[in-house]
């Protein structure tokens, strides 16, 4: 018996999301016992936009881990990109005594792993029941609960551009690719491989080309309930890098790869009732309905002060401060890739494509921003200002950033105080363990003053 892992393209409330584990969960025993899947691998998105991960015989899974979940250690959310303790009171909790969550896999997000294998996103809790709000998955799971109190289910589509380079940083093509085809040539044994693995994943894949900078190259997935778009960008994210990796070539997901250029987590997001009528359209095509115009005040109300959850790294703010297509001051506008927030489609296919995010940013944490934000102004019943009018700007520092959100109490209204203080704990070790480092530039920098 296979299993059909196959995601719905378009929205899913999670009540849906729920039936589709639950009956995934008989099909996958059955499988476990014909032998057909010998292993499960779990894994839990961190902070830092990347999978911790345990792997577990398929019959320990199915027989104990469904029922009972299994240990996974807390200083998943207290490290820091090397692994090593964050130094911040927020992220005590996860390092005394450096003890055990909870992971509860979501039998929703079963993907193929090769012949006999199957990788599994989880949920993590505390060991007596309680939820980890700082926990990514967790973070944006609690907005759309919200949204869908409000009759809105959200569908996601997230476009992730990744750079191919050899190890020291040097891209495979010396020039620009964008719409390329012959110019893709240097990329082809590479890509080769990647569209096989991605392929083998089954994730339903909507296009490819390449991108406007050197090496660059952009996967799109087909939308998908949010939670599917996001643990599936970070699958696919893993999976490319690990093809790459094996042929000798670096996937760079950085925000900026070097000066003027960008590296983007660009968000497709539409909202639609329950049962999947579009509530994004109004009256004529390219119109937005009165209640979607509410969801786009919010978010730009709030994208300043969230700044710090869309440009998390110290390298976040060169593409901020110097990529041509970046987000640096705030407004929206129909097809216009310049805008920070660009209204596309049209009809029932009407969406706001959000461009703040850099490829470095935590998926889940970006689209539970989003959601937060544009709630926000559904409730307050906000309009939306004028095409093209700029209403403001996304910080052009991470000390601005830091100072936006750890003074905004519109940030803790959206998010909650648990999830601020833990983003401001992460990129105040960013910003550190940054002050402490000595690169190239300094040594190339203070050259020049000999």
């Amino acid at each position: 018996m296979s299993v059909d892992h196959r995601r719905p393209v378009g929205s899913r409330t999670l009540a849906e999301r729920a039936q589709a584990a639950s009956a995934l969960s008989g099909v996958l025993r059955v499988a476990v016992a014909s032998g057909a899947v010998r292993r499960v691998v779990c894994l839990v998105p961190d902070p830092h936009a990347r999978f911790a991960a345990v792997e577990l015989s398929a019959e320990f899974f199915v027989d104990t881990v469904l029922g009972n979940g299994y240990g996974m250690c807390a200083y998943v959310f207290g490290w820091n990109p090397e692994r090593e303790a964050v130094n911040a009171p927020a992220v005590d909790q996860f390092l005394g005594g450096y003890g055990d969550l909870r992971i509860r896999p979501d039998l929703a997000t079963l993907v193929p792993d090769g012949p006999d294998a199957w990788l599994v996103v989880c949920d993590v809790e505390w060991p007596d029941g309680r939820p980890v709000p700082e926990a990514p998955r967790t973070t944006l799971r609690d907005q759309l609960v919200a949204a869908e109190k409000l009759g809105l289910v959200p569908s996601v589509g997230v476009e992730h551009e990744v750079t191919f380079t050899s190890a020291d940083g040097t891209p495979l093509t010396g020039g620009g690719l964008d719409y390329a085809v012959g110019g893709l040539s240097p990329l082809r044994p590479v890509l080769a491989e990647v569209r096989s693995a991605l392929d083998s994943l089954g994730l339903g894949v909507e296009s490819a080309r390449g991108e406007c900078h050197p090496g660059q190259y952009e996967i799109v997935q087909r939308h998908r309930d949010a939670l599917a778009s996001c643990d599936d960008a970070m699958v696919h994210q893993m999976v490319i890098r690990r093809v790459a990796a094996a042929a000798g070539v670096r996937a760079g997901y950085l925000a900026a790869e070097s000066t003027a250029t960008g590296g983007s987590c660009h968000v497709h997001l539409s909202l639609s009732d329950p049962s999947g009528v579009s509530l994004a359209a109004g009256a004529r095509p390219h119109q937005m309905s009165t209640l979607f115009g509410h969801f786009l005040a919010g978010v730009l109300r709030a994208a300043p002060d969230l700044t710090a959850f869309w440009a998390p790294t110290w390298n976040s703010y060169v593409r901020l401060r110097t990529s041509p297509f970046s987000p640096r001051t705030l407004r929206w506008a129909v097809d216009d890739r310049t805008a920070a927030v660009r209204l596309a489609g049209h009809g029932q296919s009407l969406r706001i494509e959000v461009r703040f995010a850099g490829a470095d940013a935590q998926v889940h944490t970006v689209v539970a921003a989003l959601m937060a934000a544009g709630l926000s102004g559904v409730e307050d019943r906000l309009d939306p200002p004028a095409e093209n009018k700029l209403v403001g700007d996304l910080a052009r520092t991470p000390w601005e950033a830091q100072q936006r959100l750890a003074s905004s109490k519109l940030a803790v209204s959206l998010l909650g105080q648990a999830v601020v203080d833990h983003r401001l704990a992460m990129l105040g070790e960013e910003l550190d363990a940054g002050m402490d480092a000595v690169s190239g530039w300094h040594r190339a920098r203070g050259d020049l003053r000999a």
